[in-house]
């Protein structure tokens, strides 16, 4: 019985043996075959049109790189005061502020400011009109987001621009700006046209 036992054992350890070397083997086998499809599949003629255009473009001739351009040499200046002006005075002659005529136009300084002069003109919308027994006001959009309200003798601006008259289309101004010949002040008439 012993005997029996022994030749089983070895019955199932060979059967054992042979199964595990069969699976090596079926293992082996998909991969040699696996290996050679993948290289079957890259070395076919499916990359011969990139190889055409590999080969039609190291075919064509390189055109010509053109010249750097000439250098031209420097071309050096000497400066003779012979009949030449002198480079560093001013182009055209200061007037004296002595020989300034001063026509006595300066703006009020004293007078306190107004809402609106704190503002340039051209950050300023006219927005539209009120009317009431007979006095004319213009509605005026600022960039603080506040519509102000304002009549003939107001200022606004930040070249002390007084209004001189409101229409439906415009507001006209007049600003006294600095005469930056004089060293004086002067009008300069203006408009700000009625925002659509």
């Amino acid at each position: 019985m012993i005997n029996q036992v022994k030749s089983q054992s070895s019955l199932s350890m060979r059967g054992a043996y042979s199964f595990t070397n069969t699976r090596y083997l079926q293992t082996g086998m998909l991969l040699v075959i696996t290996v050679s499809m993948f290289l079957t599949g890259c070395s076919g003629e499916k990359h011969s049109d990139l190889v055409a255009y590999v080969e039609k473009t190291k075919a064509k001739k390189a055109r010509p790189i053109p010249p750097l351009p000439e250098i031209k040499p420097y071309d050096s200046f000497i400066y003779e005061k012979e009949d030449r002006r002198d480079p560093f005075a001013p182009f055209i002659e200061e007037i004296r502020s002595e020989q300034a005529k001063d026509d006595g136009l300066t703006p009020d300084i004293n007078r306190k400011k107004e809402a609106l002069e704190e503002f340039p003109l051209d950050s300023l919308k006219y927005v539209g009109t009120l009317e009431k027994k007979g006095i004319v006001w213009a509605l005026i959009s600022a960039p603080d987001n506040t519509v102000y309200r304002v009549q003939v003798g107001n200022h606004m601006g930040s070249n002390y621009g007084e209004i001189l008259n409101i229409t439906e289309n415009e507001i006209a101004l007049k600003e006294i700006i600095p005469n930056g010949a004089t060293g004086g002040w002067m009008d300069r008439p203006t408009a700000i046209s009625i925002s659509e």
